[in-house]
Parts: C-alpha cells; structure tokens; sequence
C-alpha cells in the first residue's frame, strides 16, 4: 500500500459539486438500497479501465510505465480503523482530471438517471440498481471519501476529498508512483465490507473476469488474489456461465440490467478477431447522444485500444456494447490510423451482418421483440435512411404501430393484409402516437378498413425519402395529393354506397367562395373522400414536402418558409352542408368567408400548426357562438 499524505503547507481549494451532482448524492447518502455492493464494481470497473487507458497509452510512450510493467488493482481493509481502499497503478489523474471526473455528473453518465427521478424515495432507490451511478454509489457506504492520484508521466499529486454533502475539496498530496488510491471511510451499518469473505464473494460475483490481477489485503491477513482475469471473450462458450456473461456485460457496459441478446464467437480465416456483443434490454445512457458513436471496446491481442472509435460499428447499432479483439491490427495503431484501415473495415462489415443476423432469429419471438424494438427501434431505423447496402435487411427487421391494433406490425405483414385493388403502402407520420391516431385523414381509410402505418419517430420522414417502394409497392403519405380511396376495392359494398350518395347542393359554389376567401392561405380547395367525421383537414399537394416532414425541418431551422397547403372539404359535414345551403342563398355571404377563414385555423390546429392571426380566430370564433346562441 502506497503512503499518502497531504503536503501541510499547501491550501486545500473549495470546490462545489454541480447541482444536479448534489441532488444525487443526497440520495446515495442517504440510501438504503439492498445491493450497496455494487458500489466495489463500479469502484474496480474504473480502475480497470485506467490500466487500460495507460497501457495503450505508453504504446507510443512506453516511458509512462518505467519500471512498473504489471497492472494490478489491490483491495485494503482495516476492520479496526472501518476502511476500505482500493488501489490502481493505471494512468492516475491531475487536478483537472478531478475536477472533470469527480465533480460534474458528465463523467459518471448519470443524466439520464437523474432524468428518471420520480420524488418517490422507493422509487428512486429502485433506480439505482437500474442505471447504476458510477463512482459516486460509493456514497451509499461511506461517510467519507478520499482519493489520492498522481497521473503517469507528472510529478504532483493530488488529494480529492468529500462527505459527500455539497462540496468537495482538492489539494496537492504525495505519493510515490503513479495511480489511483480510494480511501472509504465507512458507515457502520456497512462494516461488513471490511470481512475478506464478503470482499472476495463481491469480487467473484461482479469482476472475477477482469484481465487486471486484483489483490485482497485484510489486516493482519496474507495478501492473495481473488479474481482469475483471464479475458472472458477468448474462453469457449461451453465454459462460461450465464451468470459470467451477464456481468461482464454489466462491466463493460456499465449497466445494471440484463442483456436482451448475446454475441459470442470467433472469426478465422484471412482475418482472426474475437467478439463478445451485448444487445442491452434497457437504453444505454448516450443513446441518443448527437455524436452517435458506437461504445464497443476494441482490443488488440487483448490490449485495449479505445471506446472511442466510429469504425467499429455503424452508428445506427450505438446501442450494442461488449469487445472486439483484432488478432491483426498492429499493436501501436492509433486512434487516427484506425480510420479507413481495411482490416477495421471488415471486421465491421462481418460483425455488423452478424448483428443483424441475430436480430433477424431474435425477431422470430414477436413479443420479445416488441420489447427490443420499443428501446431501440427508433436508432435501428436510422440503418434504413443511411445504408444502402443492407437497406433491404433493415426492412424486413422494422416494425410499425398502424391503424389494424394496438401491436406491431412488420412490412411483410401489411403486404399480407392489402386489400385487392391497393396498390400502395400507406402511412401518416406526426409526433406522437395518440396524436397521429386521431387524425382527420385517417377516417375515410379507417372506414374502408384500409390499413395506414402510424410513424411518429423523426428519423422516419427522413427514411422514406430514400425508400421509394417495399416488396413493389410505393410508400404513400395519407396527408399528401389525393387519397385514392374511390379506387380500392375494399371487399364491402364502401364504393357502391359512394357511387349512390347525393351529390351536396351548392357544393361546387361553396368552394369557390371558400377560394376566394382564403386567396393565397391555401393552394386550393377542393371536396375529398378523405373524411368521414371532420368537416376538413389540410393535405401536402403531390409534389410538395409532406407536412409533418416540413414541420421537422423548420423547427430546426432548416426552412425558413412554409408551402400553403390544400384545404380539403367534407362534403357530406353538416356544417358544410349548411355552408354550402347559405351560399346558394347569397353567394357573397360574410358568414360563409368568416367560416372559411375559421374551418382554415382549425384544420391547421388538428395539425399541430401555429395560428398566423390568433387575435383574430379567437374574434371569429367568439362572433360564431354568439350567432350560435341567438347574439346576432
């Protein structure tokens, strides 16, 4: 155990934790969550990795391990004294490191578990075991927190030290070697994590696979090893448990829940690389993280190499974690060689078909899937817009809520459910699912039991302008050009019943007054099938960008104006039908004008659209009810 202590003539500098930082550790301090062993992975899960980091590093600087060669993690307990330190001769930190890794949450990927924080303790403390906190869950067992580092190849070290109350201070200390040192200072309902027979079944539970030796040392006991750390990717599958592979997804992954699927084999041939790969159950933090990189390790000859590396995988499976060891990428490669090197290039290529394979068998168990597809549904489909090559097998993997239930549906079986004379495959995207189920373009469809997808995820309007057709059959937005439906022969008597229905007196005169009232407002005005229950709605003319598409691109300043839409009328409505009766009876009506100008604004309501002229719906509509209740 390396001594530490700080230097006495040096001032100890002051440091508040960021807030959201204090709100988390109010409740780890204050927690009583039932699996508070957690905290020792997580505390050896990030020494592990700063073994990692140095010895890639000192690949190109060998001179950062000078004589210390041989990664270890070492575990002290003092019963008498109620501490636990945890000991790393990795790559250590500076003052900046401390501040950046131990002061602020961005580090310890815990915003999207502050994001689920309900106000219900239970609740919250339910959360922990669900997302998992990094190095602050050490919190959970101590009243005190001291850490000790000096970074390899710098001369100071420095001491961090909180309760974990608000604020933690950083000062210059001493210590003789590079590394990291945790000193826990514990509560005394958690001595328990003093006795070696405790330490040793947490280690053997959580990091017996971890390719770094870690010692135990309790006082006045011998110093032994407890973990085997041999790389658990190049042990056969027949000799790795369940239990083995569900915790070194929750190493490498740093999570807490339990893969959805698992990947495990060995590529050889011209190119030799190992692959263990975990399809999580839950979002990962950074899913949708704007950078988009994948968080698969790279190992080469099990050295590892980066986290960081967008070559790996496609972004579109960022949601994958686990390790790939190359047997024949060169050893001193750095992150910049990485790009374009074709080795990388195929390993991605092969690993991500073996990836899409896997999701192709998984897809067979249509609940389970559901599942998987509701968590990262919305990224997989981000494959369907940016890569051609296995466009046709992003497809065939997507699933779709649409107007047959409340399930998914995939492509093939829409296809399966066409009515005979359908010739297209329709669809309505919008924001959200509710929204777009009690849209007025639905009802003629919905009526004529006319399947339509419901697509609510950004990505899709950007896909569908890559995918003209599926199986033969073109993509048609119901909120675009006509609505076809007098066309389709739906197996019901829908189009006799139409070719029957009176056609409405002054029909023909009322959209031209509507016309005339709305001038430029719309691009035109015209009587559809469309609807059924709403006396209007707005619609994309045929070569104009689909509405909810445009409404996309504008909030993200990307257009700066908006194409008028067509308004589209309900002929059998009663209140047009009473509209069109007024202007039969005096075709320069102001009411018939001031109902055009209404039944616009709230046609542009359903959609979601703001109004040009609220002052001036809200006066017209107020006139409108007060003629409604006899006012005039």
């Amino acid at each position: 155990m390396t001594e530490t202590t700080t230097a006495p003539e040096k001032k100890q500098e002051q440091h508040e934790f960021k807030a959201e930082v204090s709100r988390l550790l109010h409740m780890m301090v204050h927690s009583v969550y039932s699996e508070q062993e957690v905290f020792l992975r997580e505390l050896i899960s990030n020494a592990s990795d700063a073994c990692d980091r140095l010895r890639y590093a000192a690949l190109t600087a060998p001179e950062l391990l000078g004589d210390d060669k041989d990664f270890r993690i070492t575990i002290h307990a003092d019963p008498d004294a109620r501490t636990l330190t945890i000991t790393d001769n990795g790559i250590g930190m500076n003052r900046e490191d401390m501040i950046e890794n131990l002061g602020t949450i961005a580090r310890s990927g815990t915003n999207a578990f502050l994001a689920e924080l309900t106000g219900d303790a239970k609740k919250d403390l339910n959360l922990i075991g669900q997302f998992g906190v990094g190095f602050y869950s050490v919190f959970m067992v101590a009243t005190r927190v001291e850490v000790i580092s000096r970074k390899a190849g710098e001369d100071k070290a420095w001491r961090w030290e909180s309760d974990g109350l608000g604020a933690f201070k950083i000062s210059e200390a001493e210590r003789d070697s590079r590394g990291t040192e945790i000193r826990i200072y514990l509560k005394d309902e958690a001595r328990e994590f003093v006795e070696a027979q405790r330490l040793k079944a947490v280690v053997k539970k959580y990091s017996d696979h971890i390719p770094v030796t870690i010692s135990l040392a309790v006082k006045g006991k011998d110093e032994e090893t407890v973990n085997t750390g041999q790389a658990l990717w190049m042990r056969p599958r027949s000799d790795i448990t369940k239990e083995q592979y569900k915790e070194f997804y929750r190493h490498t992954a740093h999570a807490f829940d339990e893969p959805w699927a698992t990947l495990h084999y060995r590529a050889e041939g011209v190119i030799e690389y190992s692959v263990l790969l975990y399809i999580p159950t839950q979002r990962p933090f950074d899913l949708f993280d704007p950078a988009r990189k994948p968080r698969v390790k790279l190992y080469v000859k099990r050295v590892f190499i980066t986290d960081d590396c967008e070559d790996v995988l496609p972004g579109y499976l960022r949601f994958v974690r686990g390790v790939i060891d190359s047997e024949d990428l060169p050893l001193n490669i750095s992150r910049e060689m990485l790009q374009h090197n074709p080795v990388l290039a195929k390993i991605r290529k092969a690993v991500t078909n073996k990836v899409l394979a896997e999701l192709e068998r998984k897809s067979k168990d249509a609940e389970s899937y559901a599942r998987f597809w509701d968590s990262f549904g919305a990224v997989l489909k981000e494959g369907i817009y940016e890569d051609g090559e296995r466009r046709d097998k992003l497809l065939k993997l997507a699933r779709f809520h649409s107007t047959s239930g409340d399930g998914l549906t995939s492509l093939d079986d829409y296809v399966k459910r066409m009515k005979p004379d359908q010739k297209a495959i329709y669809y309505i995207t919008g924001d959200d699912l509710a929204s777009v189920r009690r849209s007025p373009q639905l009802e003629g469809f919905r009526a004529r039991g006319v399947e339509v997808l419901l697509l609510t995820d950004p990505v899709d309007d950007f896909w569908l302008s890559m995918v003209p057709e599926y199986d033969g059959k073109p993509f048609k937005s119901v909120t675009r050009g006509g609505s076809e439906l007098k066309d389709l022969k739906t197996g019901k008597d829908d189009e006799k019943d139409t070719e029957k229905s009176e056609v409405t007196p002054g029909i023909e005169a009322l959209v031209a007054a509507f016309k005339e009232a709305l001038g430029d407002a719309v691009k035109d005005v015209r009587t559809t099938d469309r609807l059924t229950n709403s006396a209007v709605c707005l619609v994309a003319d045929e070569g104009d960008m689909d509405i909810h598409m445009e409404r996309i691109l504008k909030a993200h300043h990307k257009l700066g104006h908006t194409s008028p839409r067509i308004l589209e009328i309900n002929p059998g409505h009663p209140v047009i039908k009473t509209l069109a009766a007024t202007v039969q009876a005096d075709a320069k009506s102001e009411t018939v004008r001031e109902a055009a100008e209404l039944l616009l604004d709230q046609a542009r309501i359903v959609e979601g659209e703001p109004l040009p002229d609220p002052a001036g719906f809200a006066a017209r509509l107020s006139a409108a009810i007060a003629r409604g209740f006899g006012g005039g």
